[in-house]
């Protein structure tokens, strides 16, 4: 049988959704918090969580936010449904995919990690733990493992205000998820720059069900 586009979509969500868990899901059940595995001097595995708020600011409640991205996700999901049937190109159909697995796997964690896990300061996390998780549902936090500190060095002395001081290019720890995210809007705006534009600035023509 012959895989439609829409066919190849959904394959695309559920492959990161599933890499995305199941090394999350690796890293929550092997890793203390903050524990590190240097895979190349350049990348490590780095244990980390974060509330899954943008730059760690807490301007809104985190089951505010939770919500916000659910219904997020709804929005994307339908606007992927309908782009499926008016056949537009592939790769910016396959774009949309890459960002919507990765909003989903986010919001996952979101969801349900404080229910099925316990903590993971000082010791490794239990999956299903006896007592109960670490926090209720929409209070769980985002598990972060994939580092890539490519420049780790220190400045000289001479460089004004930083000089002495250590300097790490690119520091942010993010995981699959994410980077289905970075990736589907990189190529969005790359190689499918017209066809974002055409979307966003078309007028609503209604459509047939």
């Amino acid at each position: 049988m012959k895989l439609t586009t829409g066919h190849k979509s959904i394959l695309i969500i559920f492959a990161v959704l599933f890499v995305d868990q199941f090394v999350k899901i690796w890293i929550k059940t092997h890793m203390q918090l903050h524990e590190s595995i240097e895979v190349t001097k350049w990348f490590y595995i780095y244990f980390t969580e974060n509330n899954g708020m943008a730059f760690g600011m807490e301007l809104f409640s985190k089951i505010f936010l939770s919500l916000f991205r659910i219904v997020a996700v709804g929005f994307i999901g339908y606007y992927l449904h309908k782009i499926i049937k008016r056949q537009l190109n592939t790769g910016y159909i396959y774009c949309i995919s890459l960002i919507l697995a990765g909003a989903a796997g986010n919001i996952f964690d979101c969801l349900f990690y404080g229910l099925i896990f316990d903590h993971s300061w000082g010791q490794v996390a239990e999956l299903f733990p006896v007592g109960g998780g670490y926090a209720p549902m929409f209070y769980g936090k985002v598990v972060d493992m994939l580092y890539f500190p490519l420049i780790n060095t220190t400045l000289p002395h001479w460089v004004p205000i930083w000089g002495g001081e250590d300097f790490i290019f690119f520091r942010p720890i993010f995981n699959i998820a994410d980077a289905a995210i970075s990736v589907g809007v990189v190529i969005l705006i790359l190689f499918y720059n017209k066809q974002l534009n055409e979307e966003t600035s078309k007028p609503k023509k209604h459509e047939d069900a």
